[in-house]
C-alpha cells in the first residue's frame, strides 16, 4: 500500500491526533482507523460519474507512535467497484496537505 508515514510521535501527541479525527472524520468500524472524504473536485473521471459510490474517503491508521494516511481513494459503499483506486497526484497532495495542517493546528513537532 502507498501510504504517507508520520512517526516518532509521543503518547501525549497521539491523543491529541486521535481526538482531532474523532471530531473532524468518520470513524470505521475498526478501532484507530478513520476515513477522511476526498473533496468532490478532486475525483478522478470515473469518481466523478459514480455518483452512487459517493462519497470517496482515504483511510487514517493510528499506531502508538505513527499515524499513516493511505494514498488509496475508496467509497464507504461498497468494495469491489473499479472506481476505487490509488490516488491522483492531486489526490496524494490533498492528503499530505491535511496530515501537515492537522500536525501544525494541533502544535506537534516530529
Amino acid at each position: 500500500m502507498r501510504a504517507y508515514l508520520i512517526d516518532e510521535i509521543s503518547p501525549s501527541d497521539m491523543e491529541k491526533i486521535g481526538g482531532y479525527l474523532r471530531d473532524t472524520a468518520i470513524s470505521s468500524s475498526l478501532e484507530r482507523i478513520y476515513w477522511v472524504q476526498i473533496p468532490k473536485d478532486l475525483l478522478n473521471e470515473t469518481q466523478s460519474v459514480h455518483t452512487r459510490c459517493q462519497p470517496y474517503v482515504f483511510a487514517v491508521e493510528l499506531g502508538r507512535e505513527w499515524v499513516k494516511l493511505e494514498f488509496f481513494s475508496r467509497s464507504l459503499k461498497g468494495m469491489k467497484c473499479s472506481c476505487q483506486t490509488y490516488c491522483t497526484d492531486s489526490q496524494m497532495d490533498y492528503i499530505t496537505r491535511f496530515a501537515n495542517a492537522m500536525l501544525e493546528k494541533l502544535e506537534i513537532g516530529t
